[in-house]
């Protein structure tokens, strides 16, 4: 049994004994009852200058043996997202290499709209200022994603939130984009705790009237909207806005504090929990495919304490924990993040990150998930 000292919320130190690994075998074919999207994080290039306002530089290799892992276990793959610090330190430059980089890596699993979407928005215009500059921005975007043989996700626009002066600016904007799509896309609604720059998206900051200025637009345009993936974390506004989607529109839950009982109960999955906790998802979403609703509960249920630390507040921080737990399992070399985002949580939040993904089963090296955890712990004084 592996040991580790570990600080705990009291400020103290404890012995901490990992449980034995375990063995997730990727399922024998892709979910058929839910479709499935991990939302993907990127590995940064360790030896690059990572501060603030720098040009993003990443390890290709990393990157995309990532992607691999997530197809591996039958999962899709969301990519060019917030997860992957869209709107947080990832350039334009970098996410239009990442989108193609990708798409030639899914053409080697099969057909990449099955397997992957990508992000299409307009944070490569920082300073617009016009509604037709955002539509211009979003176009460009969407124009890479497209030619890359990706399925875009329309994102939400901080520019667009800042410029909209009601419900008919979004209806005009995306109206255009949506027209423009040669496939139904994926419109993205991202909460305010996600990223406080979209707060009264869709033209209002009262839910309610921005959920009806959003179902409007979406039942005006259903032909062109493959689903729609919210990240409200508020699991009774996402199971009413499911009921009155239209038919054929699905509803890709973003709510990464209570996805289980979500995707149970009907909608489809795009979620940066997915990232770290693949091989239990994929485990769990066979499970249901088999009708065993009871084994899909048990197996996610120890994941949903560690989603929960992950995304818990400040919410958009929460990349640093999905990193972190890439690297402890072994996916890539070092913990270090585009923007120098792995500074955004504490030694003591990471350290229960650290316990939760134990008890998870999600360390599949447990030495060497401590031996990496100790060396992190070392830089913040803890050395025994």
């Amino acid at each position: 049994m592996t040991v580790i000292t570990l600080p705990t919320p009291e400020r103290r130190l404890e012995t901490y004994r990992m449980r034995e690994p375990v063995t997730w075998t990727p399922p024998p074919s892709s979910p058929t009852s839910r479709i499935a999207y991990a939302a993907a994080h990127v590995v940064a290039d360790p030896l690059t200058d990572h501060s603030p306002g720098s040009p993003t530089a990443l390890d290709w290799d990393a990157t995309l043996r990532f992607r691999r892992h997530l197809w591996s276990y039958g999962l899709r793959v969301a990519d060019a997202m917030d997860t992957s610090q869209r709107n947080m330190g990832l350039d334009w430059a970098a996410t239009a290499e990442l989108i193609r980089r990708s798409a030639a890596e899914a053409r080697d699993f099969g057909d990449p709209p099955g397997l992957l979407a990508c992000g299409a928005g307009t944070d490569h215009l920082p300073g617009a200022a016009t509604l037709e500059e955002v539509v211009a921005g979003y176009l460009e975007q969407i124009e890479t994603v497209q030619d890359a043989g990706a399925r875009v996700v329309v994102m939400a626009s901080r520019q667009l939130a800042r410029l909209a002066r009601g419900p008919e600016d979004y209806h005009k904007v995306y109206g255009r984009l949506l027209g423009q799509a040669d496939r139904p896309v994926i419109l993205h609604w991202l909460g305010e705790m996600f990223d406080p720059a979209l707060a009264g998206y869709w033209g209002s900051h009262d839910l309610q009237a921005a959920t009806e200025a959003f179902l409007a637009l979406v039942h005006d345009n259903a032909a062109r909207v493959d689903g729609v993936k919210v990240s409200l974390l508020d699991a009774d506004h996402e199971v009413r806005l499911r009921e009155r989607l239209p038919g054929g529109v699905r509803l890709y839950t973003g709510d990464d504090f209570n996805y289980p009982e979500l995707i149970a109960g009907g909608s489809h999955a795009l979620l940066g929990i997915f990232d770290p906790i693949a091989p239990v998802a994929a485990a769990a979403l066979h499970a249901l495919d088999g009708g065993d609703r009871e084994r899909f509960a048990s197996v996610l249920a120890p994941t949903v304490p560690l989603a929960r630390k992950v995304f818990e507040a400040p919410t958009y921080h929460y990349k640093t924990g999905v990193v972190l737990l890439a690297w402890l399992a072994g996916h890539q070399d070092a913990f270090v993040m585009v923007n120098g985002a792995h500074s955004a949580r504490s030694i003591l939040h990471l350290a229960q990150v650290f316990r939760l993904a134990d008890q998870a089963g999600l360390l599949p090296d447990p030495d060497l998930a401590a031996a990496r955890m100790r060396a992190l712990l070392a830089t913040a004084g803890v050395t025994t």
